[in-house]
């Protein structure tokens, strides 16, 4: 038994870098050319069967490489995906909560020579291809910190991993599961997320929020079917113009401001002081991290204002089209309809339900010239992050100081999380550390996304160290997150 309760580094270290090579980064490699697309991408993902030899894959090598005490299960409730639920026992009465999901996104164009969503291929430190940083490691590295501890002889509470297939899609099935297990997962006083980004590779990154999304599919139809542009220009209005006139009711077209004021939110000075922090330690890496063509410019000069930008104010994409043919047939004809699939971040605050019911007022009302317009949309809430304890705080600077040899960093991100928003209101007394891989040009849900291992490597000691800390704590102090 570990009489001090402190983790040996050097041997946490070893462990870690060993699983990686001999199982962890072997099995990710076969987990990445499984195209288990989340079932928005994949409405056949049942029948397809990607999804549960996705599954099967990560329950073999947890089987494999087993903590002490484990309990899994693959848990199905009918018509929705897979979810993987692990307990292990602790050493004291409470409990954690340790979340990644394994479906993905769709595959994307772009991707280099060599390259591909379903295609492993390992270069240096990266490993290449769809769904390894986002977030395929997360169940191998949250078993592996429980076993540097149990190894160790270092005391842990009771941990229960979620790993859910629905997260790419909205998590919409995450919520049954949460009411179906309840009993099972208990309190959590501690939610580990491995499912978010890192403004650099030097350092462990806390998220602090995350914004919420409204996405739907916009459609204006204006004939019944296409007619020569020659005859009817200039009579029948075109619905590309139409649906350019809905999209700038919701986004200023000059300099992309969304505009509805019950869209904003008050940002917190401290997320604004914290954003200030980051930009100070990444600089330019803020935008210049994204593959631009010679003389684009980001959207603001301020580094830090593009922190807040893409962390608490909304922003508008979007992410695809119909009713547009390929260029290269596209004849001389005025199109019956156009369609866009609409992506909306939020601020944290602002309910994705709400917002969802607005904006669909908004595109959908008085439409120019009476053209059908249609639009679905569903939304997810954001999240901002509780006061932090005075033991976690510590905890993530010693071993971010321990691991990566520079103090922790803290920032929101623009991304959703869905998961989060609901279990911190299933969990208000809960802390939470919700951090990740997804640093500079790791490009998740785009071309040539790859996992950068030594991160996931350092990353999984400090969940250890997070996990010994917390069993160690005194006192549930609250410091100022």
């Amino acid at each position: 038994m570990n009489t001090n309760n402190v983790i040996d580094a050097r041997q946490a270290q070893a462990l870690v870098a060993g699983e990686f090579d001999d199982s962890i980064v072997p099995a990710l490699v076969d987990y990445i050319r499984i195209p288990n697309k989340s079932p928005d991408f994949d409405p056949d993902w049942a029948s397809n069967g990607h999804m549960h030899e996705a599954m099967d894959l990560i329950v073999e090598w947890c089987r494999e490489h087993p903590v002490n005490g484990m309990e899994l299960e693959v848990v199905e409730l009918p018509g929705r995906t897979p979810l993987l639920f692990i307990e292990i026992p602790g050493g004291i009465d409470d409990t954690v909560l340790l979340y990644g999901h394994m479906d993905k996104q769709p595959e994307m164009t772009g991707w280099n020579e060599g390259l591909g969503p379903w295609t492993p291929v390992l270069r240096g430190d990266r490993l290449y291809g769809r769904g390894g940083a986002d977030d395929g490691y997360s169940t191998f590295s949250s078993l592996l910190a429980l076993r540097i501890l149990q190894e160790q002889g270092i005391p842990h509470a009771r941990c229960v991993v979620i790993i859910e297939g629905s997260e790419e899609s909205g998590s919409p099935d995450l919520p049954f599961y949460i009411d179906h297990l309840r009993g099972r997962i208990g309190e959590p006083s501690l939610v580990v997320c491995l499912d978010s980004g890192a403004g650099n590779y030097d350092q462990l990154w806390c998220t602090t929020s995350l914004r919420g999304m409204v996405t739907g599919n916009l459609h204006v139809d204006v004939i019944r079917e296409g007619v020569h542009s020659g005859d009817a220009g200039g009579v029948v209005p075109s619905s590309f113009r139409v649906l350019r006139i809905l999209l700038s009711r919701l986004e200023n077209e000059t300099d992309g401001r969304i505009l509805p004021n019950w869209l904003h939110a008050e940002i917190p000075g401290q997320r604004v002081e914290q954003a200030r922090a980051a930009t100070e330690v990444i600089g330019d890496r803020l935008w210049a991290r994204f593959p631009w063509h010679d003389g684009v410019q980001p959207m603001a000069g301020d580094p830090v204002e593009l922190v807040l930008n893409r962390t608490w104010r909304p922003a508008l994409a979007i992410t695809g089209a119909g009713g547009l043919p390929d260029i290269g047939n596209a004849g001389n004809t005025l199109r019956p309809g156009t369609s866009v699939r609409v992506s909306l971040r939020l601020p944290p605050g602002i309910s994705g339900e709400d917002a969802a019911a607005q904006l669909t007022e908004l595109l959908t009302q008085d439409p120019p010239h009476g053209a059908r317009v249609r639009f679905a949309a569903v939304g997810n809430d954001g999240w901002n992050a509780p006061p932090l304890a005075a033991w976690l705080e510590a905890a993530l600077l010693e071993s971010s100081q321990t691991y990566f040899g520079k103090p922790s960093m803290y920032m929101g991100e623009g991304g959703t999380i869905p998961f989060m928003a609901m279990l911190g209101a299933e969990f208000p007394n809960a802390q939470f550390l919700v951090t990740g891989v997804l640093g500079p040009e790791s490009n998740a849900h785009g071309p040539n996304e790859f996992l950068h291992i030594p991160t996931a490597q350092k990353l999984t000691c400090c969940v250890a160290e997070t996990l010994r800390q917390h069993a160690l704590r005194d006192g549930d102090d609250a410091g100022t997150f």
